[in-house]
């Protein structure tokens, strides 16, 4: 199966990326990513994700400050 074909996973344990058939234990696992490449930034798409839930956090608990005005 070639890269194009398999789904990868960035092991924390042994800090590196695997296929999906060479995972190990689901809670040292991040994933599927869709490519090796992925799977090795997956510090950058986790931070990208963390920062866009903490900007939906801050409007969403804007919402009730907004109320209070009325």
């Amino acid at each position: 199966m070639s890269d194009a074909e398999t789904e990868w996973y960035w092991d924390l344990e042994r800090e590196m990326a695997v296929p999906a058939g060479e995972r190990g234990r689901g809670d040292h696992m991040l994933g599927p990513y869709r490519t090796k490449g992925e799977a090795q930034n997956w510090k950058q798409t986790v931070e990208q994700r963390n920062e866009a839930w903490d900007r939906d956090d801050e409007e969403w608990n804007s919402w009730d400050d907004d109320d209070s005005d009325e």
